[in-house]
């Protein structure tokens, strides 16, 4: 199979983004025609048809989707060459680094890790993304390129969690060095940065919280805690959702119900709840980082996951 080039990897993340030809070719500075040569010429070299043609664009194909990721990350990779050569030997690295985090590990684990990544290394410049814990969820961003690293819900063994969560092989890694984990191109590693137990939070001063209605949102309770939370009678069926865990926490203070929430969500806790322990048998979550292969050996990768296992403990 003839190599693509990287202005037709371009091309192809191009289309993939914004949905047409026309309007990869605006965004490329190229015509129509052009972007559609070009496709045609990556798909007679890798041999599939990568996007679905229509009046309403072009749709990548379940090989175009795979396909585009991986062209994502090899651009990536161009991008990031120069600072990588530029900071060897030297304990330093600049550039943008790209991260996706859901709501509560946005607020409250990554600033004090941020801060001292971009203390020690200026020329850092984070680029944070909130992503909801579903579907694909924050690791999705990972394995299609958009991010160099993830703060994702993994389950017990390291992988997939919320709404499935990362995937792929596991890994731990000592600070300063790669995670260990996953020699297969394309699968992802992963590293737990810590355990949090899930509590029950009511109204200061209820009485009795378990008689409340349950109060919760979609991004909880992933397959780890699921025969945990199925097995307690006393946990009705969730009668109000709301749109992410702050909303929950403020509508329990108001006393609108309980909750079962982990521990990073509790930090924004207030006067207004009391927050029950489950016992040594409730449910845990793991939360851990999530990186691609190529990016794990990268300098700011490396240097951003240490500081991660810093604030972690």
């Amino acid at each position: 199979m003839a190599d693509l080039s990287p202005q037709e990897l371009r091309v192809l993340a191009a289309v993939a983004d914004s949905g047409g030809f026309s309007a990869a070719g605006a965004a490329l500075g190229l015509t129509q025609s052009a972007v559609s040569h070009s496709v045609r010429g990556s798909e007679a070299k890798v041999g599939a048809v990568l996007f679905e043609r229509g009046r309403g664009g072009a749709s990548p194909t379940p090989a175009g989707e795979r396909a585009v990721a991986l062209a994502r990350r090899i651009l990536r990779m161009y991008e990031v060459l120069g600072a990588e050569a530029r900071g060897a030997g030297r304990d330093t690295v600049a550039g943008v680094l790209r991260i996706a985090a859901f709501r509560s590990a946005a607020l409250h684990l990554l600033p004090p890790a941020l801060e001292r990544l971009t203390a020690r290394h200026p020329g850092i410049r984070p680029e944070v993304r909130v992503v909801r814990e579903l579907g694909a969820g924050t690791a999705g961003e990972v394995a299609a390129g958009r991010a160099d690293l993830a703060i994702a819900t993994l389950n017990a063994g390291g992988t997939g969690g919320t709404g499935g969560g990362a995937t792929g092989a596991t890994g731990s890694a000592p600070a300063g060095s790669a995670p260990a984990g996953a020699s297969a191109p394309g699968r992802l590693l992963t590293g737990v940065l810590r355990e949090e137990a899930y509590a029950l939070v009511h109204p200061a001063g209820h009485p009795d919280p378990r008689s409340l209605p349950l109060l919760d949102w979609d991004e909880n309770c992933g397959s780890y805690t699921r025969d945990w939370w199925r097995a307690q009678d006393w946990i009705p069926r969730a009668t109000v959702k709301a749109e992410d865990d702050g909303m929950v926490l403020t509508m329990v203070g108001r006393g609108l119900g309980m909750a079962i929430l982990p521990e990073l969500s509790l930090r924004e806790a207030t006067d207004a709840v009391d927050i029950t322990g489950l016992g040594p048998s409730g449910p845990v979550r793991h939360v851990g980082y999530v990186t691609a292969p190529e990016s794990a050996s990268t300098l700011a990768v490396r240097a951003l996951i240490r500081e991660l296992r810093s604030e972690a403990g």
